[in-house]
């Protein structure tokens, strides 16, 4: 199978190229490096062309009020591209509780992109996972000083980059679900003992203080942004993780 993996320079998008690749299939990483741009439509038909399967890992370059312009634009350009193109499967990586979060910009935007997607020409799939092992350091950069990390007790279920480019290749190389399929990390923790547990394993001084008023977490409610029953749970546990970066 040959698949258009746009946004497949990034961290996500590297590892489900390499994935694919391994697998036997054809993956051709799209992006504005290989000369794409999937918000004025450069060179969208040239890489969409003869691919049996899109999958957008777009990302907006800011999570304000911009970003559902971003998503809107992005998708409708892909959907009309890989129509063209007699795509037959269009995948998106979206977020575990991106629903349930409308005080968030960016997570209303992935909601907008969930939307057009669903009532589009394509057969599709949405894979929504939790948040990444990986941009822990960035959550706690948000609300940082030189010795103190403030952050709140939302719940967090963090999952590493590559188990989600498993699932992501995994569901692009299957049939359209119609649907979403919900990955998840093993473990649950608050968000402000992830950050004491992520400063401890690196011997980081600093200190992390609950603050449930700090970053953007802080308007999540209850435990919306951790899998539930249907979620399929990864292996990788974060101390484990932590230990091998």
């Amino acid at each position: 199978m040959r698949f258009a993996v746009v946004g497949g320079t990034g961290l996500i998008g590297s590892k489900v190229v390499e994935k694919l690749n391994g697998a036997g299939h054809e993956a051709v990483p799209v992006s504005k490096s290989t000369g794409v741009d999937v918000i004025t439509g450069e060179g969208l038909e040239r890489a969409t062309a003869g691919a049996d399967t899109i999958i957008d890992l777009t990302n907006s370059p800011t999570f304000d009020d911009a970003a559902p312009a971003f998503f809107r634009q992005s998708t409708e350009n892909l959907l009309e591209a890989g129509r063209k193109a007699g795509v037959r499967h269009f995948v998106v990586l979206s977020i575990v509780g991106v629903d349930q979060v409308p005080e968030l910009d960016y997570y209303r935007a992935k909601a907008l992109q969930e939307e057009i997607l669903a009532a589009g020409p394509i057969p599709y799939s949405v894979v929504r996972a939790t948040q990444f092992m990986e941009f822990v350091d960035a959550v706690m950069s948000w609300t940082a000083d030189a010795d103190t990390v403030r952050l709140p007790t939302t719940p967090i279920q963090p999952i590493a980059a590559q188990e989600v480019a498993d699932a992501v290749a995994a569901v692009a190389a299957g049939d359209p679900l119609q649907g979403i399929h919900n990955i998840a990390g093993p473990e649950v923790f608050p968000l402000d003992e992830l950050g004491r547990i992520t400063l401890t394993a690196r011997s980081d001084s600093r200190t992390v203080t609950t603050d449930e008023s700090a970053g953007m977490f802080a308007v999540v409610r209850g435990d919306v942004l951790t899998g539930k029953a249907d979620a399929s749970l990864a292996p990788t546990r974060y101390a484990d993780w932590l230990a091998s970066h």
